[in-house]
């Protein structure tokens, strides 16, 4: 009785195992994951899709960009996503992990412009800030109080510790997490970019390229800068209970929450739609999704959530996707980069 039971318990796994291989080859919705900042154009997409077409509305998941080339890169099933989301552009390791899975076929889809933007809740005044003032806050080590050419733990607790003219409130700053392409993002073009005003720590970069990037890139890690997660409204939403506290995140968010949060002044700029879109603000990035074509012709829908994606109607200078907050392509790059997405181009790195 007891094998008897042991075969049957076996026979109903395998056929459990048989069912789910079966639904997973049949799956018949696009599933998305990768970047939060990406992750509300591809919504509004896919919401548009799944109305005017007969496919089912594409599954989005937030998971950050580093988790999302995770799963995408994991190989060719259908148990793995389709696409992937990301706030930077694919690093050669995430490239090299795909090929090495067999994902050898990717086509990179730039969709736009976004700024990182450094707010703050309204019921305040606005931040000016710079870049070198940020490095100085959030940086896990600083350049010595006595000027000379060495490295501390960061002793600065309130912005008035790091300059005079700012307020004496503590510096407490909400920010994505590691596997985040905004985090990625912040780092290379705040955090970087007030690390290298420092002449003999710019100079290390030739020197000992790893040490260089350990020092500009590290953030502190003593509750001054606090991981929110994925979540970026999260967030706002914390910015608006607690006015002393910034929030990073992309100015999508900022644009759509604007009768909440302001964005703070970095090196004399303000974070606008025209600003990002004429390179004028300092911390602006691209926005990027790749497609794993080996899926097109498994997963039924992917070329027309393509279509979709990069129509004038969605990715153009009057597009929806500006209404929430995307700095679109020109004109000429639009009808080229959607060229090379309906015909597949592939990606190599």
């Amino acid at each position: 009785m007891k094998h008897l039971f042991k075969y049957t318990s076996l026979a109903i796994l395998s056929l459990s195992a048989t069912m789910s291989t079966a639904n997973a080859a049949n799956r018949d919705t696009i599933n998305v994951v990768g970047s939060s900042t990406v992750y509300p154009f591809s919504t509004v997409v896919a919401e548009r899709y799944g109305k005017t077409t007969s496919f089912k509305t594409p599954k989005i998941e937030s998971t950050g960009t580093g988790g999302g080339m995770k799963l995408f890169c994991a190989g060719n099933g259908v148990d793995t996503p389709d696409i992937a989301n990301a706030s930077r552009r694919m690093k050669k390791t995430e490239y090299d992990m795909c090929q090495k899975n067999g994902v050898t076929d990717i086509t990179e889809v730039l969709i736009g412009y976004d700024g990182i933007v450094v707010a703050n809740s309204r019921s305040v005044a606005p931040m000016q800030l710079t870049r070198k003032e940020l490095f100085l806050a959030l940086a896990k080590q600083v350049p010595a109080l006595d000027g000379s050419e060495t490295l501390i733990d960061n002793p600065y607790q309130t912005w008035k510790d790091v300059n005079a003219a700012l307020p004496a409130t503590k510096i407490e700053v909400l920010g994505p997490p590691p596997t985040s392409g905004t985090r990625d993002a912040f780092a290379e073009l705040v955090l970087e970019g007030g690390c290298k005003t420092f002449p003999w720590i710019k100079a290390m970069k030739a020197k000992n390229k790893s040490q260089y990037k350990q020092v500009c890139h590290s953030v502190r890690e003593d509750h001054k800068y606090i991981e929110a997660g994925e979540n970026d409204n999260l967030i706002i939403q914390k910015l608006v209970a607690n006015p002393n506290a910034l929030g990073v995140f992309g100015f999508s968010f900022l644009d759509q929450n604007s009768d909440k949060i302001q964005g703070s002044i970095i090196d004399g700029t303000e974070p606008s739609f025209d600003a990002i879109a004429d390179g004028s603000y300092p911390v602006s990035r691209p926005l990027y999704f790749y497609v794993k074509n080996a899926h097109v012709n498994k997963v039924p829908g992917i070329m027309e959530f393509l279509a979709e994606f990069t129509h004038d109607n969605a990715m153009g200078e009057e597009g929806y996707l500006t209404d929430k907050g995307l700095i679109p392509l020109a004109a000429k790059k639009l009808i080229a980069l959607r060229d090379n997405v309906l015909s597949l181009k592939q990606l190599t790195l």
